[in-house]
């Protein structure tokens, strides 16, 4: 069922949201000399491969958009959830926006590895680098995963969004170009992701390191590495960090950081692991829920 929203509406909300954007944020260049904030009609008409005489008469409420139009400027103009829906609300297409899939769980295969994974932090990571599993050195290592809304578990979003990060990490800004390289590769994968969008979007204007890096076209990602940490309980500890597809589940993956035995690192991971004292007999790993089901079907993960 469509309906019909005042013309104005429409296009009073997507000049808001587009003043909300920066270019660097969407990955454009920025050309200075604006006369107002944010992205210009043209920008916008560009990034969803549109015209820009037809966007403008979109805003204008001269023509109404189809289906298709209108994920491509969720997507192009990072709508969160809320937002999308309110998108198809406005142009009367509410009830053509597409399903959600099924929310993500941890595939047993890894929670296994987990379980069996006492030495070494890790973590198991979704299709948007949500974070769906951790073992409790990783919890120890990073934060304590269990405390933190379902919708904040994200390896992105805590890093760029958690101001203890920053003074974990030694080389913070490394971490969070890798960070976005992933979002990136992530992105490629999945471009019509309505919460890899959105979550894009919000970062975007939440940080300004992000948006930074975003705008960059070409960020190199490493498969592997070392990571610093200056931890508050063990002081420095340097780990080797590393990623491992899932083979069941393409869109999953654990990542483990290790210490080569013998060295001050190994032993610091030690002391580490031996702090821990409220670990759960049985299981060892911790995961998500499952997402809500909202009236619309499952959550998207």
């Amino acid at each position: 069922m469509t309906g019909e929203a005042h013309p104005n509406e429409l296009g009073e909300f997507l000049k808001q949201r587009r003043s909300e954007l920066t270019p660097r944020a969407v990955g454009l260049p920025d050309t200075g000399g604006r006369r107002v904030p944010g992205l210009r009609r043209e920008e916008v008409a560009v990034l969803a491969d549109i015209s820009a005489d037809y966007y403008t008469r979109l805003e204008q409420g001269r023509v109404q958009p189809s289906a298709s139009l209108l994920a491509v400027l969720s997507r192009v103009l990072h709508l969160s959830d809320c937002r999308r829906d309110r998108l198809f609300e406005l142009a009367g297409r509410l009830g053509t926006r597409h399903r959600r899939p099924a929310g993500q769980r941890v595939h047993p295969q890894l929670r296994r590895l987990l379980d069996d994974l006492t030495a070494s932090p890790g973590v198991v990571v979704g299709r948007r680098m949500d974070i769906l599993a951790w073992n409790p050195l990783a919890a120890a290592l990073f934060t304590d995963f269990a405390k933190l809304p379902e919708s904040r578990r994200n390896c992105a979003r805590i890093l760029f969004t958690d101001p203890s990060m920053r003074t974990l990490y030694a080389d913070w800004r490394a971490v969070a170009r890798d960070c976005v390289a992933r979002l990136r590769i992530a992105g490629a994968k999945h471009p019509a992701d309505p919460r890899l969008t959105g979550l894009v979007g919000e970062l975007s204007v939440e940080d300004a390191d992000f948006g930074q890096l975003w705008g960059r076209r070409h960020v190199p990602f490493r498969g592997a590495g070392a990571d610093r940490f200056r931890h508050p309980l063990v002081g420095e500890i340097v780990l080797d960090w590393d990623i491992l597809t899932c083979g069941g589940d393409l869109d999953q993956e654990v990542v483990v950081w290790t210490a080569e035995p013998g060295s001050p690192s190994y032993d610091a991971l030690r002391a580490l692991a031996s702090s821990l004292t409220a670990v759960r007999p049985g299981r060892l790993t911790t995961e998500r829920s499952d997402p809500p089901v909202g009236p619309t079907g499952p959550a998207d993960s």
